[in-house]
């Protein structure tokens, strides 16, 4: 109750992944469509397990149209972020709205169907100088077998000089990933070159609730990655039907099991006002 009323009311803790939808934006063809999620639900939902922020991800079946997003945003009143798709045709007006609606970096999908359709590097190679600008990052959804090509990237001067990468969903680290699997040293690579991870889409990653084969990957990942790790919850499970979605609360517990409760809450309250451009925020709950 103190820290929520540090921060006018509003609970301390952020989930740093989750999906806005509606009944009546297009979506893409060829992957799924979404059922109606409103800002307004996923809120009621988070603040009851202590979250009052939220970092909007903009789905991969609304392309660059970023209506939504950008709704939700200002609905927010300044509470949330957001992360827009990797549209290099954007114009700096378009970027400057973003940012003042709360946008802080840009996502590359290379996993749905669909996701990027383009050549990543060179979309991030037009994007790049503008993004340092505003203080952006950008935000990785790709499977295990490309963080090579990100760990590349991000070592290249003119990609990633100066801009944070962020990987999605325990970088792709699934529990059928070999042991000797080269994506193991890709991963500590970009973690030890400053990159940030999401602990966050147990049930992409070829496990099964309560997600017990991913604890030690969860322990080592952590270790690579230190404070540049946050929690996301995913949510609403698009891969879900209504009546089988995992209880919101359970999200957060194989965090809980693999570094105990102050890493959790470290991941959930202390690191995302770094990444998430929110200093007040980590100054009041620190």
């Amino acid at each position: 109750m103190a820290a929520a009323a540090a921060t006018g009311g509003v609970a301390p803790g952020w989930d740093c992944h989750v999906h806005v939808f509606d009944a009546h934006t297009p979506v893409r063809a060829g992957h799924y469509v979404p059922r109606a999620h409103p800002l307004d639900a996923i809120e009621a939902t988070a603040a009851a397990h202590g979250i009052g922020h939220l970092v909007i991800v903009q789905p991969s079946v609304y392309g660059g149209d970023h209506r939504l997003l950008m709704q939700a945003l200002r609905a927010g009143g300044g509470r949330h972020r957001g992360i827009a798709t990797a549209d290099a045709d954007i114009d700096d007006r378009g970027l400057d709205a973003m940012h003042d609606a709360g946008v802080r970096g840009i996502r590359f999908n290379l996993v749905s169907p669909a996701g990027h359709a383009g050549d990543p590097r060179a979309a991030l190679k037009a994007l790049a100088p503008r993004l340092r600008e505003r203080g952006w990052h950008v935000q990785w959804y790709v499977p295990a077998e490309r963080l090579a090509d990100v760990a590349a990237w991000q070592a290249d001067a003119e990609l990633g000089r100066g801009l944070p990468f962020v990987l999605d969903h325990l970088a792709g680290l699934g529990a059928a990933l070999a042991p000797d699997s080269p994506a193991w040293a890709a991963a500590q690579t970009l973690a030890g070159r400053g990159a940030w991870v999401k602990l966050s889409g147990w049930y992409r990653l070829g496990a099964t609730e309560p997600y017990a084969a991913l604890h030690d990957t969860i322990a080592r990942v952590a270790g690579w990655f230190g404070t540049r790790i946050v929690w996301g919850s995913d949510w609403p499970h698009t891969s879900f039907p209504p009546d089988r979605l995992p209880a919101y609360g359970t999200l957060a517990d194989p965090v809980r099991a693999a570094l105990g409760e102050a890493a959790l809450h470290a991941a959930r309250v202390t690191h995302p006002p770094q990444l998430y451009d929110l200093p007040k925020i980590t100054q009041e709950t620190a």
